[in-house]
């Protein structure tokens, strides 16, 4: 179906572009420092299934038209930056009730998880890095002659999704790690709180900001 060969050449390529933090990557950490590794690893989780959402939509055609169409790209693309906002000035507001989350009553836990992976998936669905790197390398790498083109692409699209599995895991963790060592005091701890959420707004404002090349 997919020739060995054309499944190293892709996944090379997919380690070139993931070792360049994207959207993904960076909100993995603002979670991780906003709420720790629980949530950070949620988020991971949530990433994944957005990004291999794209990879079916590619696979179907649709990436190609979101990808193609300068007005449909442009609200994807603001609507993920207007969340990653959203989601950036909730954690700054409620940096100081991070210790009281972090004892909360494990009731409340699984919809916060659920919570937590939608929010990973709506940003990993609307990364505009993600959206253009499905549209426009992974249709490249499949093999016309042997037919089953979107059978191909999900089968590639599951390389760069193993990749990012590991890749942002570690991100998370690293971020997680060192906000334990802040977790020691309530002001540091709301410190990295607050840096959290920072860090989600400024992704949210840089997102909007980015153009693409047509």
């Amino acid at each position: 179906m997919v020739s060995t060969e054309r499944v190293l050449a892709f996944a090379a390529m997919s380690l070139l572009v993931i070792a360049i933090p994207g959207p993904s990557v960076l909100f993995v950490i603002g979670r991780a420092l906003a709420h720790g590794r629980r949530t950070a690893l949620a988020t991971v989780l949530g990433n994944l299934i957005g990004s291999y959402a794209l990879v079916v939509a590619v696979a179907l055609g649709i990436g190609a038209l979101v990808e193609s169409s300068a007005a449909v790209f442009l609200a994807v693309k603001l609507a993920g930056a207007a969340y990653l906002v959203f989601l950036g000035v909730h954690a700054f507001r409620h940096r100081r009730d991070m210790r009281a989350a972090d004892m909360a009553a494990p009731a409340g836990e699984r919809r916060g998880d659920l919570r937590t992976v939608l929010d990973g998936l709506f940003v990993g669905l609307t990364n505009p890095k993600g959206i253009v790197f499905f549209a426009a390398v992974l249709p490249q790498f499949v093999d016309h002659s042997a037919g089953h083109l979107p059978l191909q692409m999900l089968l590639l699209g599951l390389v760069p999704v193993t990749i990012g599995l590991v890749t942002d895991t570690l991100w998370g963790l690293g971020a997680s790690a060192a906000r334990a060592w802040f977790a020691r005091s309530d002001r540091r701890l709301s410190m990295i709180g607050g840096a959290g959420g920072f860090a989600m707004i400024g992704l949210g404002v840089t997102v909007a900001a980015t153009g693409r090349a047509d």
